[in-house]
């Protein structure tokens, strides 16, 4: 899984522009900036709180909305979650049956798709570069010249993706053998940053409290405790813990450990390793332990859409009080099986999801037809698909990012409800997000992607960053929408987000060769979405029925 949160490399070359910024009232403003309103701020948030009081002037009484979260599992008894889970009423918690004759027992809040076939819970699985190149080892490099020739012949384009996934695995994995022996660039700056760090604060346990009280006897212990504070601020989990423990943890995370204990030698890249064997022949496989593992980025994902509003604790997510949140658990900390993607969005749509939010992605999809057929089925049923683009900074017109609503090399969508969404920033000069993939014809809108503040386990909060969250804020702007205006159809909510999105001319430089292009060439809209817009069309067009 692409968890896109702020990494600690990030931290240490970005730290300029978070001493910059002064805690309390700026620190809020940055908290909820994503809901700004673009007509009186100029930042391209989606104007959140706006829509909501147009919404109430008009006395217009919300309907909820189930949206589908697809990802990595949700924490359901978040502080500010807890209000909006999906409660499946025609089950009996518990009891070991399955009332409601839909497959799956005692699905109560969602399903878990990421188990082996037992039903056990895992977290770490394979990339599916590492899959597809074993998969075709024996085909195009069996050692038989002959017969690898024969079958390059026969399978051309199989041999083509064969070549493009081995490259990229062999780079990951000779790169983690790497690290594994401390010879990694990248991973070494981030290391003198923590060491740097220890120095100061020695064997302290670290808290906001136990930090301010460190010392500042010179400009460089200054700058040492605003790192600090910096780095328990964007990872709460640290808190509590020494710099030793820290970098202990670090050095596992970058796999600079004995490659016995390399998590991606171990799972990410090896070959060899396969937790959901035999898992796929199972009827109704999984289990209902909807949070998992590891349930970091599902949570930052269902907070954005639907944290409870207005209930001064942590955040609002932009559909908060107008939803119901499913959390169907199939990302795994590798990628996504496609055959958990198909599973995953069927029973989003045959349990009442009416939106889905798909956060993730990856560049092999060896079974995709399954994906594809899922995908026609939710289309079918007038059920809203939001996706995330990917954080490659490529164009998605001659790059893949799977699931796609696009069968390959073809540039036309089989699906009128899929919607795959770009991340914007919010600095009206960079508003492409400096990671975000964009395309023409296969992104369709931008909206709030970078600095993003939402819900993560443990009741606790977080910054997080990618358009795995982009995707959410137009979900979330959806079923804000769609709970106001249920009459309408899929295609008519679809229809009044695109047509009030807030377009930029401004020159972005995208792509790894830094082509000079406008935002409003970017995308199908050419803009980030806005939700107080798309409610005052929706009540213009559809809403005095």
């Amino acid at each position: 899984m692409k968890k896109l949160i702020t990494s600690l490399f990030l931290m240490a070359l970005s730290f300029q522009a978070f001493a910059q910024t002064a805690v309390d009232q700026q620190e809020q403003e940055k908290r909820n900036w994503f809901h700004s309103d673009f007509t009186k701020t100029g930042i391209y948030g989606v104007g959140t709180d706006s829509a909501l009081e147009f919404l109430k002037s008009k006395k217009l009484k919300p309907t909820k909305v189930v949206v589908g979260v697809l990802d990595s599992g949700v924490e359901i008894d978040h502080e500010d979650l807890k209000s909006e889970i999906w409660v499946n009423k025609k089950e009996k918690a518990g009891n070991g049956k399955d009332d409601d004759n839909n497959g799956y027992v005692d699905d109560i809040n969602g399903w878990d798709f990421c188990t082996d076939a037992s039903g056990k819970d895992y977290n770490e699985d394979s990339y599916e570069a590492t899959r597809v190149t074993f998969m075709y080892e024996q085909k195009f490099n069996s050692g038989n010249k002959k017969t690898d020739m024969e079958n390059m012949r026969k399978m051309p384009k199989e041999y083509q993706t064969y070549l493009k996934a081995r490259k990229i695995w062999a780079d990951k994995y000779y790169s983690a053998k790497n690290k594994s022996a401390g010879s990694d660039p990248e991973t070494t700056q981030i290391m003198e940053f923590l060491e740097n760090l220890k120095g100061y604060a020695k064997d302290i346990k670290l808290s906001k409290a136990s930090i301010q009280a460190l010392p500042e006897a010179t400009a460089e212990d200054k700058d040492k405790k605003t790192k600090l504070d910096f780095l328990i601020s964007n990872n709460p989990e640290f808190e509590g813990k020494t710099m030793t423990e820290i970098i202990t943890e670090a050095k596992k995370e970058f796999g600079m450990v004995d490659a016995s204990e390399n998590k991606d030698l171990l799972y990410a890249y090896n070959p060899k390793y396969d937790p959901a064997k035999g898992k796929f022949d199972i009827k109704g496989y999984g289990n209902n332990e909807v949070e998992g593992p590891d349930a970091f980025h599902g949570s930052h994902v269902a907070g954005i859409i639907g944290a409870t509003r207005g209930n001064k604790v942590g955040m609002d997510g932009v559909a908060g009080g107008l939803v119901e949140i499913m959390s169907v658990r199939m990302v795994p900390d590798g990628d996504e099986r496609d055959e958990d993607v198909a599973a995953s969005i069927r029973y989003a749509v045959d349990n009442g999801a009416k939106v889905l939010n798909m956060s993730f992605g990856k560049a092999f999809s060896p079974n995709k037809e399954l994906v594809y057929d899922a995908i026609r089925y939710a289309d079918s049923k007038g059920v809203l698909m939001f996706h995330a683009a990917g954080n490659d900074n490529k164009d998605l017109d001659y790059n893949t990012n799977y699931p796609s609503n696009f069968i390959d090399e073809e540039m036309k969508s089989i699906a009128k409800n899929w919607i795959t969404v770009g991340a914007s920033s919010r600095v009206p000069e960079k508003l492409k997000a400096s990671f975000s993939n964009f395309g023409t014809v296969k992104v369709d809108i931008f909206a709030p992607g970078t600095e993003i503040y939402s819900t993560i386990p443990d009741q606790k909060y977080s910054y997080a960053q990618g358009t795995s969250m982009a995707s959410p804020v137009a979900a979330g702007c959806a079923a804000l929408v769609w709970a106001y205006f249920p009459h309408m159809t899929s295609e008519q909510v679809k229809e009044v987000l695109f047509e009030t999105v807030n377009v930029s001319d401004a020159m972005m430089e995208v792509g790894s060769e830094k082509d000079p292009r406008k935002f409003n060439q970017l995308s199908v809209t050419g803009g980030v979405i806005d939700v107080n817009k798309a409610v005052r069309l929706a009540y213009e067009r559809y809403g005095k029925k």
